[in-house]
């Protein structure tokens, strides 16, 4: 039997169900007996082809206008039906049809139910009182510490922490991200792949002191006001939700249409009343919190936009995309007036900036961490790359201690590496989890306390 023999019979069979039984004498078919009645026994080489007898209409003469059909005139017969019984015309579509036909092109189909509504939201305080006997909350900055919680971070000089000291757990699945409070530092809240934002004290008990739920996916990103008064979630669920710190009440919720990577309040106070997100769909938003419309839209990034960093006293910001570009602008001015894209650039999904306020850190995904200049240039220093961990494929956020010598940043593996800013050499590699550290944060009242966030669901404290 020759090859295209057996391809044919090959073919036949898993076609049709059936073929010539291979070790008889030719006429014997072996297989589905419904199909070999149906098609005489034919394989796929012996049946009949397809030939169309329709015939083209006349295309017309091309010097009259009104009649030329050209090649587009189609066949003879075509698109014609019989009228009922009775009747001796051809017939089209009655004037019911054609209602029914043009209501039905008109309809607009529903929108997807994937927007988080407003009304949903709740928060729930753990603990037995929610004011103490002077009538404080825990937005009151403790003083029993022996820590000046008011003073300005960086006064004192930093060493590497050593030991653990405290692990937050409560949330169900992997933690996010995660914010101290401005300033004092003494409450931080965490958002997580269970849709909640939880508040923990870092002092005291250091418990979970309320939990806010209204999210329906997981939460992307959180971010504090100034004062720490008021905060923004952003979620999978593509809403934005201002939050009470205080009182847990849901303020306002926010939403573009479009998945919300990352949120950022304009920290000068005269404009605090002003928002930024960055979101999938490759454009920044500006919102007013007090009006909730979109006062301003930036929109050149290629790709979906990961961070928003303000730099120069405010008046401009740098963001990074997963277009492998950074990009600066002047705030309410969607132009871009600064452009940095090389060939060996990488996504850059996290971003820092130094204490001194001149540097950017970025976190390349390609295990490494560039610094770039927040001045008028946003030159890369390409004196100062830090390397050794392994954090491709993840938004793992560096921090600076708050004297500005150490980098840290965690990796895939649940590493935190610990850089000598001035040399760039690896000081130290702890392992603190088990899973991705997604954030690590220095305490910026404290010589050598460190937070570490990781997908595994907790919080640690370091000392």
């Amino acid at each position: 039997m020759s090859d295209a023999q057996f391809d044919n019979l090959s073919r036949t069979y898993n076609n049709l169900g059936y073929t010539v039984n291979p070790e008889g004498d030719g006429t014997t078919l072996v297989g589905d007996i419904r199909q070999i009645v149906m098609h005489n026994g034919q394989t796929l080489m012996d049946r009949p082809k397809r030939v169309d007898n329709r015939k083209r209409k006349k295309m017309g003469d091309a010097g009259d206008l009104d009649n030329f059909v050209g090649p587009w005139g189609g066949y003879e017969g075509e698109g014609e039906h019989l009228a009922p019984e009775g009747g001796d015309e051809l017939s089209g579509p009655t004037e019911e049809e054609k209602i029914e036909a043009q209501v039905a092109s008109t309809v607009k189909p529903k929108p997807k139910d994937t927007e988080a509504q407003h009304g949903n939201e709740r928060s729930v305080f753990h603990g037995e009182q929610e004011r103490d006997y002077l009538g404080r909350t825990y937005m009151h900055v403790p003083a029993d510490l022996g820590i000046d919680l008011k003073a300005e971070p960086g006064i004192k000089d930093c060493f590497l922490p050593k030991k653990l000291i405290h692990t937050w757990t409560g949330h169900t699945k992997a933690v996010n991200v995660f914010r101290l409070f401005p300033k004092s530092a003494h409450l931080f809240i965490s958002g997580s792949m269970d849709t909640k934002v939880k508040l923990w004290d870092v002092y005291h008990d250091r418990r979970c002191l309320r939990t806010f739920m209204g999210h329906s996916k997981a939460v992307r990103d959180v971010t504090f006001n100034n004062d720490g008064t008021r905060f923004l979630s952003a979620s999978y669920d593509r809403s934005i939700k201002l939050w009470d710190t205080e009182t847990g009440a849901c303020l306002k919720t926010f939403t573009t249409g479009r998945i919300p990577y990352c949120v950022k309040f304009n920290p000068d106070p005269s404009k605090h009343h002003l928002f930024l997100t960055g979101c999938a769909d490759k454009k920044i938003y500006q919102f007013d919190v007090n009006s909730g419309e979109i006062t301003q839209e930036y929109n050149q990034h290629l790709g979906a936009v990961n961070t928003i960093t303000f730099v120069d006293e405010n008046r401009r910001f740098v963001t990074t995309s997963d277009d492998k570009t950074l990009r600066a602008w002047e705030f309410d001015i969607p132009v871009v007036i600064k452009y940095v894209a090389e060939p060996t650039m990488h996504s850059m999904p996290a971003v820092t900036l130094h204490p001194n306020k001149k540097w950017l850190a970025a976190q390349s995904l390609d295990n490494q961490i560039l610094i770039y200049s927040t001045t008028d240039r946003f030159r890369l220093n390409r004196k100062k790359t830090f390397r050794g961990h392994l954090i491709a494929g993840y938004a793992c956020q560096p921090s600076f201690s708050p004297d500005g010598r150490y980098l840290t940043s965690g990796d895939s593996e649940g590493m935190v590496y610990f850089w000598d800013w001035k040399t760039c050499k690896v000081l130290k590699k702890m392992k603190c989890h088990d899973k991705v550290v997604i954030s690590t944060e220095w305490h910026p009242h404290e010589t050598s306390k460190l937070f570490t966030a990781s997908w595994d669901g907790t919080v640690k404290f370091w000392d």
